[in-house]
């Protein structure tokens, strides 16, 4: 006897860490509302040269994940984990999504992308971005949406900042979009002795004074590392979403920061803060003149309360308030909507 169809399949390309975090997140979410959930990976992800290629490549490798879901699960809806698991799809579904390719796939970039995402983003039954700039970009006619971050775990009892031993703390799992130069460089200037700058994501890092590689760590040994950093730096080229700058702030850590384009929700947190530790800059040649006395602001003067006020500022992030989401809007809207089923 064949088993009933599943509620909910959730299809993940496997290009980036925190991808695949987000869409365990999603189906425990799921799961947690009452939906029958299964995951469908695409696998290891070969790397190619261009932008263009690399989504083509994630693209049918998501397609050929999605349709051996199907086959086996015969799932009453779908949600596709980002814009380019979508762009192949054998079937329409919901999109969970960071951002679109008409804002992060410039010219030559997203050469095809950008046209097959316009029709992806009216032919959805549903949009699931991650904030409210998720959809910068988007044209102005496009399927109903409904704001669903990836949730972020507020820490408890954040140690208090006279009790952690590491200075600062940087991820960096893409050094040229993290603009590990920069970041290093005003690390160099603002830095006095005996304190260090803990680097995580990479591997092979090359050693200098002040500057410790963590490699590329687990989600929940890179959290105990946040809980024992005062300061976290960033300095991003783009930050779409920017889940490793929440989770910095969840766990007690300033969060020192540059502007970028891109929805960045924490940078605005921030900017509310304590704006002295946000750089202003959007020139690339002076973000390293800005960076540094605010590393310096964080360590050496650090506001009381900036902890307590980022956890209220992050409510809307909670695994709870993500779970109350799920439960009240997105699954019953996924399992009615006949588009998604169709």
């Amino acid at each position: 006897m064949n088993a009933p169809p599943t509620d909910v399949l959730v299809v993940c390309i496997e290009g980036t860490g925190g991808w695949v975090t987000a869409a365990e997140e999603l189906v425990s979410g799921l799961r947690r509302a009452g939906a029958t959930v299964e995951l469908e990976r695409t696998g290891p992800v070969p790397r190619v040269r261009t932008f263009a290629l690399t989504d083509y490549t994630q693209a049918r490798l998501a397609r050929r994940a999605a349709q051996r879901g199907i086959a086996r699960h015969r799932p009453r809806a779908i949600v596709y984990c980002s814009i380019t698991a979508s762009l192949l799809w054998p079937r329409p579904g919901a999109i969970s999504l960071d951002a679109v390719a008409a804002a992060n796939r410039p010219g030559r970039h997203g050469a095809w992308q950008r046209r097959v995402e316009r029709r992806r983003l009216v032919q959805a039954p549903l949009l699931l971005p991650w904030s409210d700039g998720s959809l910068q970009g988007a044209p102005s006619e496009h399927a109903p949406a409904l704001t669903l971050p990836p949730p972020v775990e507020l820490d408890p009892e954040p140690p208090p900042q006279h009790d952690r031993e590491i200075a600062a703390l940087m991820y960096a799992g893409d050094p040229v979009k993290r603009r590990l130069d920069h970041a290093l460089a005003a690390w160099e200037r603002a830095r006095r002795p005996g304190e260090t700058l803990v680097v995580c994501g990479l591997d092979g890092l090359a050693p200098r004074d002040g500057v410790d590689s963590a490699g590329r760590l687990p989600r929940q040994e890179f959290r105990a590392l946040l809980r024992r950093a005062r300061a976290f730096v960033a300095a991003p080229r783009r930050e779409d979403h920017g889940i490793a700058a929440l989770e910095a702030l969840a766990c007690g850590c300033q969060l020192v920061t540059a502007p970028a384009p891109g929805a960045y929700p924490a940078l605005a947190i921030a900017r509310a803060l304590d704006p002295r530790l946000v750089a202003d800059a959007l020139d690339p040649r002076l973000i390293v003149d800005e960076l540094a006395p605010a590393i310096r602001h964080a360590l050496d003067d650090p506001l009381p309360q900036y902890a307590s006020e980022a956890a209220k500022r992050l409510a809307r992030f909670t695994p709870e308030a993500v779970d109350r989401q799920l439960a009240d809007a997105v699954l019953p809207r996924l399992l009615s909507d006949q588009r998604a089923a169709a």
